[in-house]
């Protein structure tokens, strides 16, 4: 059966605007109504499914029409908000300025993609604006290095159980050393990426204050000069596998070393900043002079933190 152009139009929007308020579209019934086999419908629904994919890059929303084998009809679904809202993108552009790890450059690149994925654009400058003096003003890390597409590619090797090769810049004697170890995990702290290792030379490790294999070495990923990916692999058990998680729960200024517990008297006024810094942190005592704390730990890093915090801190173990 033939369709007049017009009529087809006005019958699509009857099915979307039926879709819209919640119906359950029926193509024998529809088919009925329109006078037009099923066939027809159904290329309505497909037509009214190919708007809905489009119209999602305007609104940030991706809605479908989907067949209800309950309810033996179609109708409209919100899969999810394929853009960040407004507050979001925003919280995260001062998440991003603030962690200061990325080279000018490649920070006002990232800003400008996110804003241009992620926020519609009638709204672009209103958050352009509550960002600008910050990101005019950022400062650039003092390494300078462009390092993502290595941080990439040492996420792959990670995924895939590859040993890796580095020449590494060690800055304690100013030397380039070269070593071979089992990526596990990615991670940041206090403007930099890290890579969290196992080294498996006995020879190398020797020098290293923890010998103990359930303790990983660390690598500032900017200090990582050269990168060979092997095609030898490592295999970890599941019940042994690195838990970067836990991991990031422990250790303070990712300096490595073994676990610990601390324990110490915080004076301060706020001991929610003291449970936020240590994750694993617990009250164990609270009275007039203040709170007993006990947290596990990894490392030196914490007697850094602890001495940051002057008189507000004694330790006691």
């Amino acid at each position: 059966m033939s369709e007049i152009k017009g009529d087809k139009i006005q019958r699509v929007l009857q099915i979307y605007s039926k879709l819209l308020d919640g119906y359950v579209i029926n193509k024998f019934e529809e088919a009925q109504v329109y006078g037009v086999n099923e066939r027809s419908i159904q290329r309505d629904i497909d037509d009214i499914r190919n708007f809905l994919d489009v119209d999602s890059e305007r609104t940030g929303i991706l809605n479908t029409v989907v067949y209800d084998r309950y309810e033996k009809g179609y109708r409209l679904e919100t899969l999810y908000k394929i853009r960040l809202k407004n507050s979001e993108v925003l919280a995260l552009c001062k998440i991003l300025l603030d962690s200061r790890a990325f080279t000018k450059k490649e920070m006002v690149e990232m800003l400008d993609k996110l804003m241009t994925c992620c926020v519609p654009k009638k709204n672009q400058k209103i958050v352009q604006d509550l960002i600008r003096n910050e990101e005019f003003h950022y400062v650039e890390p003092r390494h300078r290095s462009e390092f993502i597409d290595t941080m990439w590619n040492i996420g792959q090797a990670i995924r895939e159980n590859r040993y890796i090769e580095i020449d590494y810049f060690r800055v304690k004697d100013k030397k380039t050393v070269q070593r071979k170890v089992k990526p596990v995990a990615i991670m940041f702290s206090e403007y930099y990426f890290y890579l969290t290792a196992f080294i498996d030379d006995e020879e190398v490790r020797k020098n290293f204050d923890v010998l103990n294999d359930s303790f990983p070495t660390i690598y500032r990923i900017d200090r990582i000069k050269k990168l060979n990916i092997l095609d030898e692999r490592f295999h970890i058990p599941y019940s042994s596998r690195f838990e970067e998680g836990e991991f990031r729960k422990r250790i303070q200024f990712m300096y490595g070393g073994k676990i610990q517990t601390v324990k110490f008297r915080y004076r301060g006024i706020d001991i929610d900043a003291v449970l936020d810094r240590l994750p694993t942190a617990e009250i164990l005592d609270k009275d007039d002079d203040g709170y007993v704390v006990s947290a596990e730990v990894f490392g030196k890093g914490i007697d850094m933190w602890l001495r940051s915090q002057g008189e507000n801190i004694s330790v006691i173990t």
